[in-house]
């Protein structure tokens, strides 16, 4: 059997341990999602929104409230439709499949960035001008953005992605400061612990390391050993160098 034949039910399973696809717990994202939902929005726009986990938890806090989220994942906007139809949410959500680049989907009351300002915009300047645009007056912004906890060695971004360097993040307080010179004001700063971190970064993995340990010989197994050796280097490199912060950004009156 070759992999071009391979049925779905054989292939690798894909982040199921994942409730977000990225570092965060359960107790802060009940408290990001009290905070959003205190001032009632009416609209919610989710860029880069995957399957939209916060996005849906946030319209099930605020019953007239109704979302929109924007991704290029097929896989990931259907499993956010599923899970909005299991919860009784579908006819307050739209996940869209299409680029957030130029997007006319806002002003919203909440705009969601979780580690996709790169949707936006590849620079962050303009991501974040972006942002701006796309919150309404009095809403907030919640941005999870990359940042150095401290400034890499050559050695390590040579272990980490293809192509990294020390340019591709700001330290934590030039990232607050660049929010603020695109017209906001910082409600709340936190970072990603540690332990959200490994259990984000074991769970990524999780699925395909047992797949692959009950599959050695599948058509695929080598291809998904590469990956899963690859991303482990990779983030094991830059555990405690790279941070992710989550800030919760009011936009400064226009």
């Amino acid at each position: 059997m070759t992999a071009a034949t391979t049925p779905q039910d054989d292939l690798p399973p894909r982040l199921t341990r994942l409730a977000f696809h990225g570092p965060l717990s359960e107790a802060r994202a009940a408290a990001m999602v009290g905070r959003l939902a205190a001032s009632l929005p009416a609209t919610v726009l989710d860029i880069g929104c995957g399957w939209g986990e916060l996005m849906l938890r946030l319209l099930a806090a605020v019953p007239q409230a109704h979302g929109v989220g924007v991704d290029v994942n097929a896989a990931d906007l259907e499993r956010g439709r599923r899970a909005a139809g299991a919860r009784g949410l579908a006819d307050r959500v739209e996940f869209a499949e299409e680029s957030a680049v130029g997007t006319g989907r806002g002003p919203a009351d909440v705009v969601l960035c979780l580690g996709a300002s790169q949707a936006l915009s590849d620079d962050l300047v303009p991501a974040l001008r972006e942002l701006r645009r796309l919150v309404a007056d009095g809403g907030r912004v919640l941005l999870g953005e990359g940042f150095w906890q401290r400034t890499p060695t050559e050695a390590e971004l040579a272990g980490m992605w293809p192509g990294a360097s020390a340019a591709d993040h700001h330290d934590l307080a030039t990232l607050v400061d660049l929010t603020v010179s695109a017209g906001f004001r910082p409600e709340w700063i936190e970072t990603a612990s540690l332990d959200e971190w490994e259990e984000f970064e074991s769970a990524y993995q999780a699925d395909r390391e047992l797949w692959l340990a009950s599959n050695p010989g599948h058509p695929l197994a080598a291809k998904t050993r590469e990956h899963l050796d690859s991303h482990r280097a990779a983030w094991l490199t830059y555990r405690g160098v790279l941070g992710l912060t989550y800030l919760t950004l009011a936009p400064t009156a226009q």
